[in-house]
């Protein structure tokens, strides 16, 4: 589904709408859109030149609490505004905002190019660098997420404790859990689309209150906007429903995790061929698909924490729950990492398993990507495929925790050299100050364990 549109004529469009305001959005460094409304006029001066943002939003953390290890922004520069640029081939109406006209934006450094540490502008530098070698890349991403019957304040008053699922029990792919909720299902398939984040499908997942949707493909940036656009719209969907939903990585120790899976494929930029599909050979993986997933292979135990970000997400990537823990592939296995699906010319893809739903699809995308096209340039070689149960295979292990793998990512010379040495120690700061929160807070867990007892 194509839906851009020359931007002179959304230019026009919004001058003669008579619309007074405009909405615009950044992603920050957790995948969270942070933005503001501004007046049509201020808009239409903004295409031209730019607008001011607060550099606030990659000095902070996702519950605002300012960074002090961060050397971009911070208490040292005073956070000053940072040039933001709006990319109009992004407009969108949004149709629970009564059809307010919404852009997503990027920043500019001081020297005018596109600022080395913004998620947005990392994921554009690496599809750049694919395209050079005479790539496109497609993706598609699939969520899971869990819905309450609750609204911000009756989450807080309960200190996030027991929350109210919206359907009992364990029922995936239910015909019925979902009749029972069809207003809130029909929202979202219809209001989604009509946001410009088209979905395949959705359905109930195995869980409480859980919903899975697939999003249909787009060519890279165009599919990480609208993974970011889902879940900033299924959240304003839910409250519109008297509900919430969570993207945590798992939320709760009995029950399954949510993932953020990408499913990604290649295609010649020439010719427009999918590089992973052989007419001639179709149960044969092509050369570009071997090379493409063996350096995401190769790259992954390095680049662990743009697919595993949070403290949580290594609570999800534990054996038995339908997330992977050993770096592996295999053919339509879901208990590998990479799951390979030959299909058709059409269909034929790399499913990347690692990701929960708590990804900022910008990075987690340019990872797959810049380590994808690695593999090409140096034409690695795959291990062999699992077959059955990866869970049980001699293989190398993930990371246990955002610490550890934080400490190899800032080690990494290949995540400096495909990522960029700013953005690299950036993000290391980041996930540093985040196990830091982490070590400082005393759990529930440990107030049942040790309150009375020790």
């Amino acid at each position: 589904m194509e839906r851009r549109k020359d931007c002179s004529d959304i230019v026009e469009s919004i001058e003669r709408s008579g619309a007074s305001q405009v909405k615009l959005a950044v992603s920050d460094i957790d995948g969270i859109l942070r933005g503001k409304f501004i007046h049509r006029d201020k808009f239409l001066s903004a295409v031209r030149d730019g607008f001011g943002f607060c550099e606030v939003v990659f000095g902070w953390d996702c519950g605002d609490v300012c960074y002090d290890n961060v050397n971009y922004t911070g208490w040292h520069n005073g956070y000053p505004d940072a040039l933001a640029r709006i990319d109009l081939s992004t407009h969108r109406n949004i149709p629970w905002e009564s059809g307010v006209d919404f852009f997503l934006c990027d920043f500019e450094d001081n020297n005018g190019k596109p600022l080395s540490i913004a998620p947005r502008q990392v994921l554009k530098r690496v599809v750049d660098q694919l395209r050079d070698a005479g790539y496109i890349a497609k993706a598609g991403f699939e969520y899971e997420w869990f819905n309450f019957r609750e609204t911000p304040q009756s989450l807080a008053e309960k200190q996030f404790m027991n929350p109210e699922p919206i359907t009992p029990g364990m029922f995936g792919y239910s015909i019925l859990r979902s009749g029972l909720n069809h207003a809130f299902f029909k929202a979202l398939m219809e209001q989604l689309e009509a946001f410009n984040v088209p979905l395949e499908g959705l359905h109930t997942e195995t869980g409480p209150g859980t919903y899975e949707a697939a999003i249909c493909p787009a060519e890279s940036v165009e599919a990480a906007d609208r993974a970011i656009l889902f879940k900033s719209g299924v959240k304003q969907i839910a409250y519109a429903h008297g509900m919430i939903a969570t993207f945590m990585a798992r939320w709760n120790a009995s029950l399954p995790g949510c993932g953020g899976h990408i499913h990604h494929s290649l295609v010649d930029a020439k010719t427009g061929q999918p590089c992973f599909f052989n007419p001639k050979r179709p149960k044969e993986m092509t050369p570009a698909l071997r090379h493409f997933l063996a350096g995401q292979m190769h790259c992954l135990p390095d680049f662990l924490p743009l697919y595993a970000p949070t403290i949580n997400s290594y609570k999800r990537l534990v054996e038995g729950y339908w997330a992977p823990t050993t770096v592996t592939w295999g053919l339509d296995n879901r208990t590998v990492c990479y799951r390979v699906i030959m299909g058709s010319a059409k269909s034929a893809r790399i499913e990347c398993r690692v990701p929960g739903a708590d990804i900022n699809p910008y990075l987690a995308l340019a990872a797959l990507l810049a380590s994808g096209l690695y593999g090409l340039e140096n034409k690695l070689e795959l291990p062999e495929p699992v077959s059955g149960n990866a869970y049980t295979q001699n293989a190398p292990k993930l990371s246990k925790n955002l610490s550890e793998a934080t400490q190899r990512f800032a080690q990494s010379e290949l995540a400096r050299k495909l990522l960029g040495e700013e953005f690299v120690e950036h993000f290391v700061s980041t996930r540093v100050w985040e196990w830091r929160q982490f070590e400082h807070a005393v759990t529930d867990w440990e107030l049942k364990r040790y309150f009375e007892l020790v």
